[in-house]
């Protein structure tokens, strides 16, 4: 029987870099994956494979609407549906190609099959042909992730009611498609049909778009999607969706009580996402679940079993791959003796439609029901020359800084590459910038970074230069 010094069960982001930390600090280490590729669903029916088909959907749709403007004249273009999940399954591959490389060179063994304890330092690996192989290890990290998460009258059937995993890998552009949720998962994918043709309907329980971010990036998104044909239907209550073989109806509640009905040919069914914990035998380590299927964890990451660890999106918080990587290096170095450090606050959120939407930090309303007194500075993307140059001139940019201190307290962004111009925001409030620090710093010109400059410069007294 193998004995570890650390055993990780589940090889996503969070699984596979806790796995190379611990390997890093000298630890003998195993890494438990029920799957044939490593990864979990982010790689593989995730984040990555979703970022493939957006990127592709999005030269389709520049292509068709923008070329031309641009001077650039291109007959009889036409979407290959085919060829873009081809290209998207390659991504995926050479992607879990390199985790299994890093494996590899990190010298850490990967078990293949699907791990259930026995007792707090005994683990079992049941492989796919049954056969059984028993470990013991001192350490336990579980990151075994999430899975599409439904309510009653939404099943999928994997057919015509999908979940994100049937969504990045249609064999059809559908003509049109009900979305049901308003978040992340939803309007990524909404966006990756909807800029091929399809026709998509959203929705949503809630009175916005993206709910949990800052009210003025829904609203600003919305104004975007509508503009590229999405509809909206906010707090509409789903009762149930049927197949009806060549399509589906969607009966809801609107806010006035009134049962309304929708028809396509899909329904993706995006409300979130659920811990994912089965076949683990918890109870026989001594674990439980909460009444959100979640393991409960101190701020150490530590369980109530103190050599078991947790890690992503099984246990609280945002269900993010960047959290679930910082969560395994932390366990990974507090377990070596160090003393990590993660800063919840400062995870960015974003949102991968064109353009994208990103967030760090507090949001207004958080900062009102706080009884925070706070200061509002924003800039409007399309009063950048870098955006008129690329076409890109959607969005905004607003900085809420704290009204006595100037410190920032969140930044809200709807604009090109808001992905990666949100770490500015981060690595300031990471150093406890005030407005001023980052109004008094030189941007390059002209690039979209200088709105986060141009919208520190009017939470400073109102001083932005280019509105």
């Amino acid at each position: 029987m193998s004995t570890y010094d650390i055993t990780i069960i589940g090889s996503g982001p969070g699984g596979y870099v806790a796995a190379i930390r611990c390997a890093q600090l000298g630890m003998k280490t195993a890494l438990i994956e029920k799957y044939n590729t490593l990864g979990g669903t982010c790689l593989n029916v995730g984040c990555i494979p979703s970022k493939a088909l957006l990127d592709s959907s999005e030269h389709y749709h520049n292509a068709v609407h923008n070329f031309e403007e641009h001077g650039i004249d291109v007959k009889s273009v036409k979407a290959n549906i085919t060829q873009m999940i081809n290209r998207k399954n390659e991504v995926i591959a050479q992607t879990c190609a390199g985790i299994k490389f890093l494996m590899d060179k990190n010298k850490v063994e990967v078990l293949t099959g699907v791990g259930s304890f026995i007792d707090k330092n005994t683990i079992s690996v049941k492989d796919a042909a049954g056969a059984l192989t028993t470990i013991t290890t001192k350490n336990v990290i579980i990151a075994t992730g999430s899975k599409p998460n439904f309510f009653p009258g939404m099943e999928p059937d994997k057919k015509r009611i999908i979940t994100s995993t049937e969504a990045l890998s249609m064999t059809e552009i559908p003509k049109k498609m009900l979305v049901i949720g308003g978040g992340v998962i939803g309007l990524e994918l909404g966006s990756v049909y909807g800029r091929l043709g399809t026709q998509i309907e959203v929705i949503e329980f809630a009175s916005s778009i993206i709910p949990t971010m800052d009210a003025s990036l829904g609203k600003e998104l919305t104004r975007v999607l509508k503009k590229e044909g999405f509809k909206f239907n906010l707090e509409h209550r789903v009762q149930k969706v049927e197949n009806k073989g060549k399509s589906v109806v969607l009966t809801a509640l609107n806010k006035k009580g009134e049962e309304v009905t929708f028809e396509a040919d899909y329904c993706l069914v995006a409300v979130g996402r659920k811990p994912y914990t089965e076949g683990l035998n918890l109870e026989a380590a001594g674990l439980s679940v909460n009444n959100r299927g979640q393991i409960d964890v101190n701020d150490h990451m530590q369980t109530t079993v103190s050599n078991i660890y947790a890690i992503g999106d099984v246990v609280r918080g945002a269900m993010l791959a960047h959290k679930a990587e910082e969560e395994g290096v932390f366990v990974a170095e507090q377990i070596a003796g160090q003393k990590p450090h993660i800063n919840y606050n400062l995870i960015p959120g974003v949102v991968y439609t064109w353009p994208e939407v990103a967030a760090v930090g507090k949001t207004e309303e958080e900062l009102k029901a706080a009884g925070v007194e706070y200061k509002v500075g924003s800039f409007p993307i399309k009063a950048l020359g870098r955006a008129r140059a690329s076409m890109d001139t959607a969005g905004l940019v607003k900085v809420l800084a704290d009204k006595t201190t100037d410190e920032i307290l969140g930044v809200h962004m709807v604009a090109p590459r808001a992905a990666d111009l949100i770490m500015e925001a981060v690595t300031a409030m990471e150093y406890r910038a005030s407005a001023e620090d980052i109004a008094r710093i030189c941007h390059p010109h002209p690039t979209y970074s200088e709105a986060i400059k141009e919208a520190a410069l009017d939470a400073t007294e109102g001083r932005a230069l280019h509105v």
